[in-house]
């Protein structure tokens, strides 16, 4: 059975998700990969997030880019994107969404930040049908690598890193 999370995700929900656990997120969501997201760790290095319009406590990145075809996954273990994690984290980020193995070093961080990795299908027409808001945040100069804001509803996921372990070991 799926367990349902809503955005801002809480401390006490990002504690109890395990690994193997299938979710469903209802909410919003940002959506950014390896060109977006080193601005937005640049931005929370300059104590400057606030900038964004969006608070990170208890959101959700999911790394993928935002086109008119839709949006898929990333691989997340891309230099950019998994070096994006750890300080994302600490900046309140609860889920991370995204395809492919995570470094040890990076499930040791989310497990310091009390967060949690999960992968999505590659199924770009089911979250288009769970798509019902998208909204360009920053850097627009970026195109579809920008960062975004999704409404989202009953997006699947399936928990691959948390408290120190990975579905991948």
């Amino acid at each position: 059975m799926a367990i349902e999370i809503s955005t801002p995700i809480s401390e006490v929900a990002a504690a109890s998700l395990q690994v193997g656990d299938t979710v469903l997120i209802t909410g919003y969501i940002l959506c950014g990969r390896d060109a977006v997201l080193p601005k937005v760790v640049k931005l929370i290095e300059e104590n400057k997030s606030h900038t964004l319009g969006y608070d990170l406590k208890g959101s959700v990145i999911f790394h993928t880019a935002v086109s008119p075809a839709g949006v898929g996954p990333t691989s997340s273990n891309k230099l950019e994107i998994e070096s994006s994690i750890e300080p994302l984290s600490k900046a309140g980020v609860k889920l991370h969404l995204g395809k492919g193995q995570i470094h040890k070093e990076t499930i040791k961080a989310l497990n310091i930040n009390n967060a949690v990795y999960a992968v999505i299908p590659p199924v770009t027409a089911l979250l288009g049908d769970k798509t019902t808001e998208q909204t360009l945040i920053a850097f627009p100069e970026l195109g579809m690598e920008a960062l975004y804001r999704l409404k989202v509803n009953r997006y699947p996921a399936i928990i691959a890193a948390a408290h120190g372990r990975s579905i991948y070991e």
